[in-house]
């Protein structure tokens, strides 16, 4: 079993639990608010019913979260458990606002205020002690699979186990004659359950728009990326959340601008290693690596590529006899300029007034305005 199926399954479980104590606990509300008398009580059973909602949404976004990266997701569906959140937080709020105008209209038509009785006590103390064991079910299995859809259902557990405090203390005051107090717990119900939406609903539509990670979390990639041999700084650090994943795009000056192609990558790889090994939630990191600090010097992107350089080389140095030597033409971008080495055999004799001449003979290439320097290296 995949791991991403393994997490679908763990999320599964504690949420059918959740579904069938909430099957239970709304229909048991609903029905001993009216027997009882209660609006409060029955305030919190649309609530509970609000979370079967939710249980059923939780089901099919972490199921569609499950599947694995495809040509058409390439960074997986991490998404799906973000939309649902969206989704969930939004129908809290349609929930809260239909309980408040309901619970306002009582308050100011006192004929309908209702009674509660014994029965609508009873119903809510064991919706407070079932929905805190929701709660705490719900929450250790979120925190330990690190679902973010999973821990919105498990505080909408908890706001349940809180609306029920507020229905229980309205039921008791009406019972001891205030019955006004059932419809302000209504009221006090309604308001919550909005919070709880309106805060589920926020935060997702801040993933859905790229929002960066916290900053503490970014100054923690930042360090792990410093601490890597051959990293000299960092610019350009973008993050961003998909689902329960964290991903990072980084642009890194190295210590030696002229290193090798295989060098630069081998560094790139060990950032991405290491930020995948240190920083929780991280599973994807694409690492730019930069000669200089582009974000300052001037930058190389209107330089020609190799080919169009070697042409312009070959013209320049096409009577030079030192020129038909060369093995390997190595070019460096910098500082909005071309620099090149050229690699040359070893000569069976050399002295400095060899080497000077063979400098000399490739100091001419003022032509050429892009290229700042030419010197030869041996092998």
């Amino acid at each position: 079993m995949s791991e991403s199926e393994a997490r679908y399954q763990q999320i599964k479980k504690v949420t059918l639990v959740g579904l069938a104590t909430n099957v239970f606990l709304a229909f048991s509300k609903v029905l001993l608010g009216f027997i009882g008398q209660s609006q409060a009580l029955i305030a919190d059973g649309v609530h509970s019913m609000a979370d079967l909602i939710s249980d059923l949404i939780v089901l099919v976004a972490a199921k569609q979260a499950s599947r694995k990266a495809d040509a058409e997701h390439p960074y997986g569906h991490g998404r799906f458990e973000t939309v649902a959140e969206v989704a969930l937080g939004s129908f809290l709020v349609a929930v809260a606002a239909g309980i408040l105008i309901d619970a306002l209209t009582r308050v100011y038509e006192p004929e309908r205020l209702l009674s509660p009785t014994w029965f609508a006590l009873i119903a809510a103390g064991v919706s407070i002690l079932a929905n805190e064991g929701l709660f705490q079910y719900t929450i250790r299995v979120a925190n330990k699979i690190k679902s973010k859809l999973l821990t919105a259902n498990a505080w909408h557990h908890r706001s349940d186990a809180i609306s029920s405090i507020i229905a229980l203390v309205g039921i008791a005051g009406a019972m001891m004659g205030f019955p006004v107090l059932d419809a302000i717990a209504a009221i006090g119900v309604s308001l919550l359950i909005a919070k709880v939406g309106w805060d589920i609903t926020w935060r997702s539509l801040r993933e859905l728009v790229d929002t960066a990670l916290e900053p503490a979390k970014v100054e923690e990639i930042r360090k792990v990326i410093l601490s890597i041999d051959g990293v000299k700084a960092v610019h350009s650090l973008r993050t961003r959340s998909v689902g329960s994943n964290a991903l990072v795009d980084v642009h890194i000056l190295v210590v030696n601008s002229r290193i090798s192609v295989s060098e630069g990558h081998q560094i790139s790889e060990r950032v991405m290693r290491q930020l995948i090994s240190d920083i929780e939630d991280v599973t994807d990191v694409t690492v730019h690596i930069d000669p200089e600090d582009d974000e300052i010097n001037a930058p190389c992107g209107h330089l020609p590529l190799r080919g169009e350089v070697e042409i312009a080389l070959n013209e320049l140095f096409k009577d030079n006899k030192y020129y038909k030597q060369v093995n390997q033409i190595e070019l460096h971008y910098l500082d909005g300029k071309v620099f090149v080495d050229l690699i040359l055999p070893m000569p069976l004799e050399v002295n400095n007034q060899k080497v000077s001449e063979m400098i000399e003979s490739f100091s001419d290439f003022e032509d050429v305005d892009y290229i700042a320097e030419v010197s030869i290296k041996f092998t």
